[in-house]
């Protein structure tokens, strides 16, 4: 699928992933150093120059929780966006951006559990996970994202066990 890279030029391009176990539930990270309770989101990242969208989501989720073994199993139709808030805009954190524009995509986890590892990376993104009911997301995101996780839920909502 196509995305319209001159949609929403104001949001930088992003990539969201739901991956759901062989049970249908969905794999939440608590986002480290956050302050609780709406700290849990779904695995999400930039977008390189050039980079095809769902290398980067494959790229993203790597990077994030050490998964590789997954299954494509649907792709939002377009473009997700949520705006940042004018704390975040004002610390210079959104890097310019007035929000984020995502590609989105369900997965299926293949692997074992013992395939996650939250140090993946040098700064890890995470500091806990835990599967979840698709549905749950949008309540433990953080207010910013709601609407956005509202729209991911709907998208994937036919999607469940194997």
């Amino acid at each position: 699928m196509s995305f319209d890279p001159h949609a929403l030029p104001q949001h930088r391009p992003n990539v969201g992933i739901v991956l759901f176990n062989r049970a249908g539930k969905v794999w939440l990270g608590r986002r480290a150093g956050a302050a609780g309770p709406f700290n849990w989101q779904f695995p999400q990242g930039g977008v390189d120059d050039g980079e095809d969208l769902f290398d980067a989501a494959l790229r993203e989720l790597q990077e994030e929780t050490g998964v590789t073994s997954v299954a494509v199993l649907a792709q939002a139709p377009d473009w997700i966006a949520y705006d940042f808030t004018p704390e975040i805009i004002a610390s210079g954190r959104g890097r310019g951006w007035q929000g984020q524009k995502q590609a989105w995509f369900a997965l299926r986890f293949t692997g074992e559990d013992s395939e996650i590892s939250l140090d993946a990376e040098a700064k890890p993104e995470f500091d806990a996970w835990r599967w979840a009911d698709l549905a749950q997301a949008p309540l433990v995101v953080v207010p910013f994202k709601r609407a956005a996780y509202d729209d991911v839920v709907r998208a994937f909502a036919a999607l469940g066990p194997e």
